[in-house]
């Protein structure tokens, strides 16, 4: 699975994935996992930012309809 796919199967579960997860998957730096968020919001993807219960941001995939779109 290429890192992009990776980053894409963590945002496309329930609760989604913080950018600490995303960046230890990828082994990429944090600037470079948010860059291909915006690619993926670039290509027509809906990505949902939220709070966890620790304060950590969330990000998660949803369905453009989900999102109102």
């Amino acid at each position: 699975m290429t890192k992009l796919g990776q980053i894409h199967a963590l945002l496309a579960s329930p609760s989604g994935a913080s950018l600490a997860t995303l960046c230890d998957a990828t082994g990429w730096q944090s600037h470079s996992v948010r860059a291909a968020l915006t690619g993926l919001r670039k290509g027509g993807k809906v990505i949902e930012k939220s709070k966890g219960e620790d304060g950590t941001t969330l990000y998660r995939l949803v369905a453009k309809t989900e999102a109102g779109q």
